[in-house]
């Protein structure tokens, strides 16, 4: 797979303005090499792939980025990519503009003249996008890991427990599981905290009555799942329940929507107006919802402003919300493939509402 990408993006540099692209940004590293590492640079021009990196990690890179020629910087990283694209008589050199910053580039100039710099965007974003065979399983054991997780905590959840403690446990299982790591900070938002849409976990105590908003993922191999259920610590009110089956039927509908060749505006659209039914739209201030891969928030974006299209092979959260003040909120989020007329769902989690 690994190989194949590099294939790609060679070709890419083959019809472009420059002769070589460095990479430096982790999930594009990440992606075209398999380098796990923290700090190295990857080169690739029409004919190579080349991975600069440190004393510390050149073991970890010949046995990870495959098809690569793994190269010792030393201290002076300008010199040795120098002499690594003048061995391939590179005259133009692409960078990519949303990650380096200004006094890199000013640094970069200099160092290499005269060989000159190119800003390029998004070539290696680009491919990200549609997920291959490989990155499917990866996403989907990172939802399993995200599944069996609340499940576990599911079961030790009652009133008197602080949202912080919870999370802390959620995060303990999915380590415990196999994930290297929460996709991100964990939101447990409870009571009137859970109108808060990134209400992260605080030192607030679970009571009974209380709306308790569970916003998580688990990253495996890279990959990141995203996944959000609402529960009821207790009876739910009628308010409430009226609440939670508008945002359940949003998302079901959306989800029925999925498919190839759909925009992002006409899939928010379908939870949203169904949300209008009830009088929630003005509740949903957020998107319906977006990419998922190497990040937590790739393209496309599934939101009202969105022209993206949706294509098969991505990646996509679902995630309607009713967040009212002063009384409490509701999100439900799957993670899912999209196929050419429809779509796989990885988050496996029941969506009934659980009342504790």
């Amino acid at each position: 797979m690994i190989n194949a990408r590099l294939g790609k993006i060679q070709n890419i540099i083959k019809s472009s303005a420059g002769d070589a692209l460095l990479i430096v940004k982790p999930e594009n590293r990440l992606y075209v090499s398999g380098f796990t590492g923290t700090s190295a640079f990857i080169v690739i021009t029409e004919s190579d792939g080349y991975l600069l990196t440190d004393f510390r990690y050149i073991e970890q890179a010949r046995k990870q980025a495959s098809g690569f020629k793994v190269v010792e910087h030393g201290s002076n990283f300008l010199k040795c990519l120098k002499e690594c694209l003048t061995k391939q008589n590179v005259k133009t050199l692409l960078f990519e503009e949303d990650y380096i910053t200004y006094g890199q580039y000013q640094s970069w100039q200099k160092g290499l003249a005269p060989i000159k710099l190119e800003p390029t965007k998004n070539i290696v974003e680009d491919l990200r996008i549609i997920k291959d065979e490989q990155e499917i399983e990866l996403l989907q054991k990172a939802a399993e890991i995200a599944d069996l997780s609340f499940r576990k905590v599911l079961n030790l959840i009652k009133p008197g427990m602080r949202e912080n403690e919870i999370a802390l446990e959620l995060e303990y299982q999915m380590r415990s599981l196999g994930a290297t790591g929460p996709s991100f900070e964990t939101i447990i938002a409870s009571g009137m905290r859970s109108s808060l849409p990134h209400g992260v976990a605080s030192e607030k105590v679970l009571q009974a009555g209380d709306l308790v908003v569970f916003d998580f993922g688990a990253v495996y191999l890279g990959y990141h799942s995203d996944m959000s259920r609402t529960i009821m610590m207790g009876k739910a009110t009628v308010e409430q329940k009226k609440i939670y089956e508008a945002v359940l039927e949003a998302q079901t509908l959306a989800l029925e929507a999925v498919r190839s060749g759909i925009t992002g505006h006409d899939l928010d659209g379908v939870a949203r107006k169904h949300l209008a039914k009830y009088g929630y739209d003005r509740y949903f201030g957020h998107s319906l919802g977006h990419g998922v891969g190497l990040a937590i928030h790739e393209e496309p974006k599934v939101s009202p402003n969105s022209i993206d299209l949706i294509r098969a092979g991505m990646a996509i959260t679902i995630e309607p919300g009713v967040y009212i003040n002063q009384l409490g909120g509701v999100r439900i989020e799957d993670l899912v493939i999209v196929t050419e007329d429809g779509c796989k769902n990885l988050t496996r989690t029941p969506k009934d509402l659980i009342e504790l």
